[in-house]
């Protein structure tokens, strides 16, 4: 099956409380390339199978979106570790992972001594329902492909998932990040880039 650039609209709840979590309603659709790993799984898995201004609601369950909550994934270190950081709890902090990549921890609780970090992506554990409609569908170009982003090297500065930036606008800035790993503590990034 060829890669295709889908555009969508979505409203993202969390399944269980009804909580909306995420939307660009009203915003410059997501676009992302099928078969790159751009998005969770399960969302999309749904949208590979759907067409051209189609609308569905997807339930999407932890294991194929942000996995389940693990309870080791929960540290307590020194403070000491944090000096020069005015601890809240629920902040987002960013650091680099054993093999180079970024990991973003939430501040859990903190005490004069410790802090209990939480490892877990914000999302993790929580079953999720997507609405979403098909804005645009259309066949990726090779360059497209070969880049993993849509606009190919034209466009290597923007996009979802190809370089951080987007246009739709949902309560979260994501540095040199992209939806859904850079997000702060104000916002879920559930757009389901990872």
């Amino acid at each position: 099956m060829s890669s295709k650039v889908i555009g969508i609209e979505y409203t993202l709840k969390d399944a269980k409380t009804g909580e909306q979590l995420d939307s660009n309603v009203g915003q410059a659709p997501l676009e992302f390339i099928s078969g790159k790993g751009q998005i969770i799984p399960g969302l999309e898995s749904k949208l590979i199978e759907m067409s051209a201004n189609e609308e569905a609601d997807v339930l999407v369950q932890p294991v194929d979106a942000y996995g389940e909550y693990n309870d080791e994934a929960v540290q307590v270190l020194p403070k000491e570790q944090f000096a020069g950081i005015e601890l809240t709890e629920g902040m987002s902090l960013y650091g680099t992972g054993e093999h180079g990549e970024t990991v973003q921890v939430v501040v859990k609780s903190f005490s004069d001594s410790d802090v209990t970090i939480d490892y877990n992506h914000p999302m993790a554990g929580k079953t999720l329902m997507f609405s979403v409609a098909i804005l645009s569908l259309r066949d990726a170009t090779e360059e497209e492909v070969q880049t993993g982003v849509v606009g190919g090297m034209a466009a290597m500065g923007g996009g979802c998932c190809g370089g951080g930036g987007h246009d739709h606008d949902h309560g979260h800035d994501h540095g040199a990040g992209s939806c859904g790993t850079q997000e702060p503590k104000q916002s879920h990034g559930g757009c389901g880039c990872h």
